[in-house]
This record gives structure tokens, C-alpha cells and sequence, in this order.
């Protein structure tokens, strides 16, 4: 037995390429038409007549075969559109019944469970449709979780996401909190990925209205392989001290890059999978007078792979460290910058510093830059800059990250550069940052030089 193998759209898309070709024969046979078909003769004599009538009829008969070729291409043409119709119909008869036929085996494999333990074997969940509800749990081994529903109504949380398969599949990510005047909403819990596939899901954010605080929810853990769900952003509220929020999900245990940590809640960025992986970034923190969040740190990366960058700072707060890099291979991660300071007239205040560079661990890697110093500024009084956070140091072969600058403040104020990195074995240190450019304090030292090669770092101005 033979089989035929087509592609319907190749045989539709060259009926049409050759429906061009044939249109532009028979325009340019219509144009040479008169020209050939009336030649003049070259003189008076009988001689020239008869060529020239001889020229004619042969123009006339090309004309007549042309005809005749034309009405056999568009035949041609029409049999082969038939043709590519005929194609697609068959495939789309025979999909049905394959599709028919894949329902009817997974209805099969997953009757038994379904009947016993109310879950399929795979599938996916269902998203959740009614506020503030779970998201559907996929199949027992294999499938998505479904993610869960944003709340509604006053103060409502947001329903958590569906759990993923055992084996294969991602975790449903969390809804968000509904908004409030009196109370916030919390946002719902990412859930866990499978083992071999697919990460955690993003956990929920907290309402954003001008109501009481609210916790967002956390990201889900990744399982053997996949990224770990970023922590939800919690809501600022009205007053009072910061509340902690969304947890970074955990990266997959060998594979996988951390989560990062919930904005506005100074969460931690999860570390990498141990085998390869890089870290999360740091969520940035924010809260009440009475007790602000400081920013996040970056996660620290596995094996192989690069640390998490340090939270930028909002309000209050220092910048958080970037996180190491790879015990093999792996660049530092960067420190976020400081917080900018506004003082009273006649108040002396102070930028907050920036967030210290990563360091690279492993064989080979560049330290993390160090975060920037935050601004100040005081109508009457000093205004000193934040410090510069400190470059992390390199790996054994790698250069030292450069230090970052003091943040900008009034005349005659202080304010100091971050230190540069060292290298280690042969690598050029860092650089050390300014210092505060309006103000006496000083630029930070550069970083030492590797002990083979290399070259130190220079002093910051």
C-alpha cells in the first residue's frame, strides 16, 4: 500500500503563485498582440507584402495556441484549488476523531482516581471564577493548578492557587486582595510546580486601598527543576508599622532560578537551585513611620549562576546587599541603592547608605557593584549623602566590583564612596565610588589587585 503525504496550505499557496504567473503571460501576449499581428509590409512589391502577410499569420496562429494554453492553465489551476480544498477537508474530518479519541483514553486513565479520589491523573485545574476562590487542582501526576480568583467584596483575601501535578506541571499563582477603606484584602498563596517541570505560581498582592495593612501572598516552591513564584506586593494601609509580605518562592532543588521577594515588603530574593540556578531579587520595603521595612537582599545563586540584585530602596531604608554568586561559576549580584532623605528646616539628616555588592565564591565570577548612596536635602542645615555600599569581591579569577557613590547632599556635608572589590588570584580590583561631590567627604578606596594579575582599583573622587 502507497501513502500520499500534503501539506494543503503548499498546494493552495502554488495554485495561487501559478493563477499570477498565468495572468502575467496573458497580459504581456495581449500586448505584443497587435504589433505581430499587423505587420507593415517593407515596401510596395509584391515581395514584401507576402512576407509581411507571412509574419501575420504566425503572430495569429501564437495568438490562437496562447488561447488555447491560457484556457488549459486556468483548468490546471482550478483542479489544483480543488485539490488543496479537498486536503484541508480531510484533515479537519480526521482531527475530530483523533481529538474524540484522546478524550476517550484520558477519560479512561483518569476514571478510576476521578471516581476514588475526586482528582484526575492529568489534566489541568480550572481557574477559579468566584471571588476570592481557589484555583482547581490539576491532575494528580501531570497538569497546571489553576489560579486562584481575585476577592470582590470588602476586606475579601484573594483565593490561593491550585496545586500542580507530582510529576509535571506548574503551580497556579494567587489572586489579589480585594480593595477596602476600612480593610485590605490579602492576596492568596502561589502553589508548588511538580517535580520535573514547571515552577511555583506568583503569590497574590494585597488590596491597595487606604485601609489597614494586609499580607500578600507567598510564591510557590519550585519542585527538582523550574523557577520558583515571586512574592506578592503587600498594600501600604494608612499607618502604623510595615507588614512583612509575599515570600519568594524556593527555586527547584537542582535546577531553577529564586524567586523574587514581594515588592513593598523587604523580602529576600529565594536562592538558585543547587546545580544551576541564579538568585531572586530582593523585594523593596516600605512601611510606617513606626517601623519601615528595610529593603531586601538578593538570593544567593547555587552551583552555577549569578546572586539575586538587592532591593532599591523606597522610604527610610538602607539598600539590600546583592547576593553571592555560584560556588562554580557566578557573577555577584548588585547592591540596591539607598533611600533619598528630605529633613526639616534646621534638622541635620543623613541619606541612607546603598546596598553592599555580592561576592563571586567560586572559580570563576565578578563581584556584584555596590549600591548608591541615597540623597539628602534640608531647607536650612546639613543634608549629609548616603555611603556608597561596598563592591563585592571577585573570584578567583575575576575583577572586584566597583564601589558606589556617596549620595548627593548640601555644601559642607559628608558623605563617603563604597570601597571596590578585591580580586583574588588574577583579576583587577574595583573601583572605589565618589564621594559626595557638593560636601568634604571622600571617594572610596580601590579594591587590591589579584595576587598573579591584575590591576588595583582606583581611588574614587
Amino acid at each position: 500500500m502507497s501513502y500520499v503525504v500534503a501539506a494543503p496550505e503548499i498546494v493552495a499557496a502554488a495554485a495561487t503563485d501559478l493563477a499570477n504567473i498565468g495572468s502575467t503571460i496573458s497580459s504581456a501576449s495581449a500586448v505584443a498582440a497587435a504589433p505581430t499581428t499587423a505587420v507593415l509590409a517593407a515596401g510596395a512589391d509584391q515581395v514584401s507584402a507576402v512576407i509581411a502577410a507571412l509574419f501575420g499569420s504566425h503572430a495569429q496562429a501564437y495568438q490562437a495556441l496562447s488561447a488555447q494554453a491560457q484556457l488549459f492553465h486556468e483548468q490546471f489551476v482550478q483542479l489544483m484549488s480543488a485539490g488543496a480544498g479537498t486536503y484541508a477537508a480531510a484533515e479537519a474530518a480526521n482531527a475530530s476523531p483523533l481529538q474524540t479519541l484522546e478524550q476517550d483514553v484520558l477519560g479512561v486513565v483518569n476514571g478510576p482516581s476521578q471516581a476514588v479520589l475526586g482528582r484526575p491523573l492529568i489534566g489541568n485545574g480550572a481557574n477559579a471564577t468566584v471571588a476570592g476562590d481557589k484555583g482547581g487542582d490539576a491532575g494528580i501526576l501531570i497538569g497546571n493548578g489553576g489560579n486562584g480568583a481575585n476577592g470582590a467584596t470588602t476586606g475579601q483575601a484573594g483565593g490561593a492557587g491550585g496545586a500542580a501535578g507530582l510529576l509535571w506541571g506548574k503551580g497556579g499563582s494567587g489572586g489579589n486582595g480585594a480593595n477596602s477603606v476600612t480593610q485590605n484584602g490579602a492576596g492568596g498563596n502561589g502553589a508548588g510546580g511538580g517535580l520535573f517541570g514547571g515552577g511555583g505560581g506568583n503569590g497574590g498582592n494585597s488590596g491597595v486601598g487606604s485601609g489597614l495593612f494586609a499580607a500578600a501572598g507567598n510564591g510557590g516552591n519550585a519542585g527538582l527543576f523550574g523557577a520558583g513564584g515571586n512574592g506578592g506586593a503587600f498594600s501600604l494601609g494608612s499607618g502604623g508599622s510595615g507588614v512583612v509580605g509575599g515570600i519568594a518562592g524556593h527555586a527547584g532543588l537542582l535546577v531553577g532560578n529564586g524567586g523574587a521577594g514581594g515588592a513593598l515588603t523587604g523580602q529576600a530574593g529565594a536562592n538558585g537551585g543547587f546545580l544551576y540556578g541564579n538568585g531572586g531579587t530582593g523585594g523593596s520595603g516600605i512601611g510606617g513611620i513606626a517601623a519601615p521595612i528595610a529593603a531586601g537582599h538578593g538570593g544567593n545563586a547555587g552551583l552555577i549562576g549569578n546572586g539575586g540584585a538587592g532591593a532599591t530602596a523606597t522610604l527610610n531604608q538602607a539598600g539590600g546587599d546583592g547576593g553571592n554568586g555560584g560556588i562554580l561559576v557566578g557573577n555577584g549580584g548588585a547592591g540596591g541603592a539607598g533611600s533619598r532623605v528630605t529633613g526639616l528646616v534646621g534638622q541635620s539628616v543623613a541619606g541612607f547608605a546603598g546596598g553592599n555588592g555580592g561576592n563571586a565564591i567560586g572559580l570563576f565570577g565578578n563581584g556584584g557593584l555596590g549600591g548608591n548612596g541615597g540623597d539628602a536635602a534640608v531647607g536650612v542645615g546639613l543634608a549629609h549623602g548616603g555611603t556608597g555600599g561596598a563592591g563585592g569581591n571577585g573570584a578567583l579569577f575575576g575583577s572586584g566590583g566597583r564601589g558606589g557613590d556617596a549620595g548627593a547632599g548640601t555644601p559642607g556635608s559628608f558623605g563617603v564612596g563604597g570601597a571596590g572589590g578585591n580580586a583574588q588570584l588574577i583579576g583587577n580590583g574595583g573601583g572605589g565610588g565618589n564621594g559626595n561631590p557638593a560636601g568634604t567627604g571622600h571617594g572610596g578606596p580601590g579594591g587590591k589587585a589579584g595576587l598573579l594579575f591584575g590591576t588595583a582599583g582606583t581611588v574614587g573622587g
